[in-house]
């Protein structure tokens, strides 16, 4: 049985940045130093204590949201290891939501990154307290005022160093605590970041002397107690600093930053201290918001005493396990057998062996308290994203925040049979990462996979072949073009079969009128005189319909188009619906022709944000899309640039978005609309669709 833990010694933290940053050897650092672990692992050998699924170590990133677990200073600290690929951002959404505060770290050689922008605002959008550790301050060309300068520009100016380091590169061998104004010299030779407490080397006093200065004066400015002491030259009591950081924290004034070494461990314990005394428990991250059944929103208390509220943040299917589902407890607690609701899907779940995770490995308990994370197997109906409740409640959580898929692949299985397997494949792995979505589209006649970036679609196929056994392939989504036609022309259908018995008569005439762009199909009856009969016209405009979702010159769609039913003719005997519908649809077929066809291609609204020095260069390859520029607006440095740009244009866009931006790059899009396609557009639309006819008449 793991070590129970009170909501008062639980710290929840997300552990993010950018790929590469250093975020996992972070994580398997303070995992190593507090025991939780016997040894190192390493992302490039595969052996991170939250890197170890197989997609992970054949690329050598972190690709999935994991869990660690550090018992340090009394208090069990929850880390939420989170991808730093934007492919994988909705991993980071899950993890954010579950915790109550942030650990970014940004790499002391690159700076601030993309990712890391990305990470900081999705966690300002929760108002979550943050602290940033400088990693990789051993490496070479390291250098902590540079990162420290970055921070201060695009993160936030209220970004104050707590520490300064001693050295870098080769040279990094301690850092210096601006609380206790006293150097850190770590040990040769330790593994676990062991240090020995000296004075402060005199080369670096000035340095430390300023940044000291600046770390009290801001902590002061925070706290009107503080800042009377401070301005009388009174020495600060350390506990009260403390408690004065913590509270600027939790309202957003202040972020401390931190640097060190997750390889070597050097600076990790300083964090894991920082992360008890300073940012907030369960209990303090204070109240949740659930909605009831009427739709009333109200508060629980993190206490046991509180109905059950948790949150699915996690499903992955594990071999010789199967499914394992991964909750944040709210409010109330959870212990082994305890039957719960499911409102969003109207069922109870058992809970059965709650754990807490740690890595690739679980740690069972008698009783979750409110705030803690944990783990059970094998629930029958719930999903990431689902709030279970007290049972005989109907209380919800606010829901995760998915990014939306920007990008779309075409795939079918390599082998024919396996369609129904594809399917049900292709539904767990949307269960595992919601941001994965997939659907048979009828009109296309493909199913459509989508995504947040080409990496994460391969991955997504890596896991649908060794989780599910289902090898696909996959090529460019067919574009749902539209037809239409440009001015009235109108005629007849008739369809006349005379076989040894009764026969089949059905004749009527048309006027067709092309309508607004948007109004759709309307068929009008203008029969007088009895001249079809009225039980027959309906069958006519059913023709025309069937007639409609065949085209005209490529095989989609007619939009847009009234149809006039204005005069015929029947035979008593041989008249009949069906015949009635032939010559209906034989009638839109032949008069189409005559008013002047045209193909329509879909158009999207695309919103592209991007940093002010590549606009020239996304500009220009949007005009080259043919896209037309509709707008353009500051954001700070970055540009936001308003774009309209034909939907087969957009193929791998934002592979090609990251390319021109240094991946900083990132755009939304949405259906505007449907505009005529160009003539030479046109010619290649009818040419590839007489090729798949010809392909599929074989």
């Amino acid at each position: 049985m793991g070590t129970e833990y009170g909501s008062s010694d639980i710290r929840n933290i997300a552990v993010l940045g950018h790929g590469g940053s250093g975020k996992t050897t972070l994580v398997d650092a303070m995992c190593f130093i507090a025991g939780s672990t016997t040894r190192r692992g390493s992302v490039e050998s595969g052996t991170a204590h939250t890197d170890f699924t197989p997609e992970e170590n054949d690329h050598g990133i972190s690709i999935n949201l994991a869990m660690g677990r550090a018992e340090w200073m009394g208090t069990k600290i929850n880390l939420v290891d989170t991808p730093g690929y934007l492919d994988f951002f909705g991993e980071v959404e899950a993890g954010v939501r579950v915790v109550d505060g942030g650990l970014v770290v940004v790499s002391a050689i690159n700076g601030v990154e993309v990712g890391t922008e990305r990470v900081w605002s999705a966690c300002a959008k929760r108002s979550l307290p943050r602290m940033l550790f400088v990693s990789m301050m051993d490496k070479e060309n390291a250098s902590f005022e540079k990162c420290f300068n970055q921070i201060r520009d695009t993160l936030s100016g209220e970004a104050i160093p707590v520490e300064v380091p001693i050295g870098a590169g080769d040279g990094f061998s301690g850092i210096v605590n601006l609380f206790s104004n006293k150097a850190h010299i770590y040990k040769a030779g330790s593994s676990k970041g062991e240090y020995e407490e000296t004075e402060i080397p005199g080369e670096l006093l000035d340095t430390v002397g300023q940044y000291r200065e600046q770390l009290i004066e801001t902590i002061a400015a925070t706290d009107d107690e503080l800042l009377e002491a401070y301005l009388e030259g009174e020495e600060l009591d350390r506990e009260k600093v403390l408690a004065a950081m913590s509270a600027a924290m939790w309202r957003g004034e202040l972020f401390p930053i931190f640097c060190g070494s997750g390889e070597s461990g050097r600076g990790v314990r300083a964090v894991m201290n920082k992360l008890v005394e300073l940012m907030p428990s369960p209990v303090d991250a204070g109240s949740v918001e659930v909605t009831n059944a009427k739709g009333d929103v109200t508060e629980l208390r993190p206490l046991d005493s509180e109905p059950l509220t948790a949150i699915v943040f996690k499903t992955t299917q594990e071999p010789r396990v199967g499914e394992l589902t991964y909750f944040r407890v709210f409010s109330g607690s959870v212990r082994g057998g305890i039957t719960v609701a499911n409102p969003g899907r109207s069922t109870t779940e058992r809970l059965t062996h709650p754990a807490t995770p740690d890595g690739a490995s679980r740690s069972e308990v008698e009783v979750l308290h409110a705030g803690d994370i944990g783990v059970v197997a094998k629930l029958k109906d719930t999903h990431t994203g689902d709030t279970l409740c007290a049972q005989g409640k109907d209380l919800r959580l606010a829901p995760i925040n998915w990014p939306k898929p920007d990008i779309s692949i075409a795939i079918h299985p390599t082998s024919r049979g396996e369609e129904d397997r594809l399917a049900n494949g292709l539904n767990r792995v949307h269960e595992e990462d919601p941001t994965f979505i997939a659907a048979f589209e009828p009109e296309l006649g493909q199913t459509i996979a989508r995504g947040l970036g080409e990496l994460h679609l391969n991955v997504a196929m890596e896991r649908l072949k060794r989780k599910f056994a289902v090898a696909v392939e996959t090529e460019a989504p067919r574009i749902a073009y539209r037809e239409t036609i440009t001015k009235k022309a109108q005629g007849q259908g008739r369809y006349k079969k005379q076989t040894g018995g009764r026969g089949q008569y059905g004749d009527c005439w048309l006027r067709l009128a092309p309508r607004t762009r948007g109004d759709g199909f309307e068929f009008i009856s203008k029969i007088v005189g009895g001249v079809i009969p009225s039980k027959f016209v309906p069958a006519v405009g059913k023709g025309v319909r069937e007639a409609l979702s065949r085209g005209i010159l490529a095989g989609y769609q007619v939009v847009d188009v009234a149809v006039e039913c204005y005069d015929g003719s029947y035979h008593a005997v041989d008249s009949s619906e069906q015949a009635f519908k032939v010559a209906g649809s034989m009638a839109f077929q032949k008069v189409a022709r005559d008013a002047r066809p045209i193909i329509l291609e879909p158009i999207l609204n695309v919103e592209v944000r991007t940093p002010e020095e590549f606009m020239g260069e996304v500009i220009g390859d949007l005009n080259q899309r043919r896209g037309r520029i509709m707008g353009m607006e500051a954001d700070g440095h970055w540009q936001v640039v308003k774009a309209k740009v034909p939907q087969a244009e957009m193929y791998r866009y934002s592979t090609a978005l990251r390319s021109l931006t240094q991946g900083k790059g990132a755009h939304a899009r949405d259906l505007s609309g449907y505009e005529p396609a160009p003539a030479d557009v046109t010619k290649k639309i009818i040419a590839e669709a007489e090729a798949r006819k010809e392909e599929e008449h074989r």
